[in-house]
């Protein structure tokens, strides 16, 4: 079996394990099934009688919501076949005598550790920190397989494109400016902030009275049987949403620039139609991000939303290694 056609399949599974992920957070379907990594210690969600019964004998403070139960089990699902395919790389990596070896170990490595951040989501309950770090363990994932892909398809620019390469501190830049807006993000989704600004451009009222950075980017938030929903007060929650907006704008106006730049410098066809591929995404994105504050917070767009993030991501992901790679 050849590697690359694997590394296809990989990317579009990653991507819905990021999608299903958004979608079943968003759902509130995060403690749809109480233990890891079954559902109410069964492989798939109770639904007969007898099964409902065994459920709640076994966890009597819960209540079985086969609809959200199903929502993460089907979220597992895809992980858990993932992992496989993750796994499948690996061996084909470490037994073809010119593949890469390193990358693939490490993918491997980060994708046995986001399991163990799955099963912690549920355990600790929803931890903000714990979901923050599943989600960009999701992320991180996606951007290595896509390296890993464009490495076993050595990417071919004649003659290097010069002029382009001179953007390529640029291009990093662009990258962790990303980066950063994708983890706050995460962190708002994390503590339940996405509405809690409804108005446009910044937030309702005399937001900037109420600014709360220390509690709002606390990694820590003290002891609770349960963070669904959140436990942030009204004022760190609305920071957390502001920051995010604030660098929503910073982000766009860096990674138009980054495109607007390669468009003009670049020669080669493919660097070209990476730089309109980048603006189309940021232009979709900044619209997706607009309507999620006027419809409040719809699921579809929500999710939307989060696939707009990885394919940004993969957009920089994939210009870096052109800019940055050896002609």
């Amino acid at each position: 079996m050849q590697i690359s056609p694997l590394l296809k399949l990989t990317l579009v599974f990653t991507l819905c394990v990021i999608l299903m992920g958004a979608y079943t957070r968003l759902s509130d379907a995060g403690l749809g099934c109480p233990d890891w990594p079954g559902c109410y210690g069964m492989l798939k969600v109770p639904t007969q009688a007898h099964e409902l019964t065994q459920a709640q004998h076994a966890f009597p403070e819960f209540t079985v919501e086969a609809n959200k139960a199903w929502l993460e089990m089907i979220h597992r699902y895809i992980a858990g076949t993932l992992g496989l395919l993750v796994m499948m790389i690996l061996w084909l990596c470490l037994k073809t005598a010119n593949a890469p070896k390193n990358l693939p170990l490490f993918i491997g490595g980060l994708v046995l550790f986001q399991a163990a951040l799955g099963m912690w989501t549920v355990t600790m309950k929803l931890m903000p920190i714990v979901v923050m770090s599943h989600l960009l363990g999701g992320f991180t994932i996606i951007s290595l397989v896509l390296l890993l892909y464009l490495r076993t398809k050595p990417l071919r620019i004649i003659g290097g494109d010069p002029q382009a390469k001179t953007l390529t501190r640029f291009s990093l830049v662009c990258l962790s400016v990303l980066v950063l807006q994708i983890i706050l993000g995460g962190w708002t989704s994390a503590n339940y902030a996405a509405l809690a600004c409804t108005a446009l451009p910044i937030c309702e009222g005399n937001w900037y009275q109420n600014l709360d950075f220390i509690k709002a980017f606390s990694p820590f938030q003290g002891k609770h049987s349960t963070y669904e929903f959140g436990v942030l007060e009204y004022p760190a929650r609305m920071t957390i949403h502001v920051a995010h907006r604030l660098w929503a704008v910073v982000t766009a106006i860096m990674l138009v620039t980054l495109a607007y730049k390669l468009m003009k410098r670049a020669r080669s066809a493919t660097l070209k139609q990476a730089a309109w591929v980048l603006l189309i995404l940021v232009g979709l994105q900044i619209g997706l991000g607009i309507s999620n504050v006027i419809f409040h917070l719809p699921l579809g767009i929500a999710a939307a939303h989060n696939a707009g993030a990885a394919l940004l991501l993969l957009s920089l992901v994939f210009i870096n290694y052109a800019l940055w790679r050896k002609a």
